[in-house]
């Protein structure tokens, strides 16, 4: 079954005295459960955009999204806010971390928002990805692959069937890039997760199971 299908989605932005730059066109993709796809392409070709409206983020100007093959807007934002709390978990360049929190603590952060208790499943976490040392430390006392280390397993506190990943090894030098990347595939593999990968590294998209590059706002299948 295929837990994540894209149909036809477009996308445009105002550009001022009344002009729109569409920055998405007529995008479609199939994620399968427990598939790993990458989207790679230059700065600014829409890569972001596109993650944001799989993950509920972004309203597509036109186009839908179907997990399982419902529309994830057929609820409302309510229903599509309670959809993207279960089903997704977001993975950013940034990190993202809350800076007055310890390790532990962010990654708790989003089953404390659904009122989820789940203290067992985050030190499990902390575990894999090697932070147990660390839980009580705050981001500005991590290293930048610790920071990261920390964000992929917040994004899977909730147990989410898809983890969305914007340039997770985008601030990282090569030794972390490569750790980070074989840590999140490997606990997705473990975990049975689906992952939706944008990169401008080809090297990390070709981990990938499936390979889109995105030019001119259009999505091509690459090999």
């Amino acid at each position: 079954m295929n837990c994540l299908e894209l149909s036809n989605l477009s996308k445009d932005f105002p550009f001022g005295h009344g002009r729109r730059v569409e920055v998405l066109k007529k995008v479609s993709l199939t994620v399968p459960d427990a598939g790993t796809v990458a989207i790679s392409g230059s700065s600014g070709s829409g890569k972001t955009t596109l993650l944001n409206i799989i993950g509920g983020l972004t309203l597509p100007t036109d186009g839908e999204v179907r997990w399982r093959g419902a529309s994830i807007y057929a609820a409302g934002r309510a229903g599509l806010a309670r959809w993207r709390a279960a089903s997704v978990g977001f993975i950013f360049q940034a990190w993202h971390l809350m800076p007055e929190l310890s390790a532990l603590e962010n990654i708790l952060l989003p089953a404390a928002l659904q009122r989820r208790d789940r203290a067992a499943l985050a030190w499990e976490l902390l575990e894999q990805v090697g932070l147990t040392a660390r839980a009580h430390h705050r981001p500005a006392e991590l290293s930048g692959g610790e920071q990261q280390r920390a964000a992929i397993a917040r994004a899977l506190i909730n147990d989410p069937a898809v983890i969305l990943a914007d340039e997770p090894t985008g601030n990282l030098d090569q030794d972390n890039r490569e750790a980070v990347l074989n840590l999140l595939l490997d606990l997705a593999g473990e975990r049975n997760k689906s992952v939706v990968l944008v990169t401008h590294d080809e090297a990390v998209a070709r981990r990938m199971d499936l390979r889109y590059r995105l030019t001119g706002g259009r999505l091509e299948h690459t090999k």
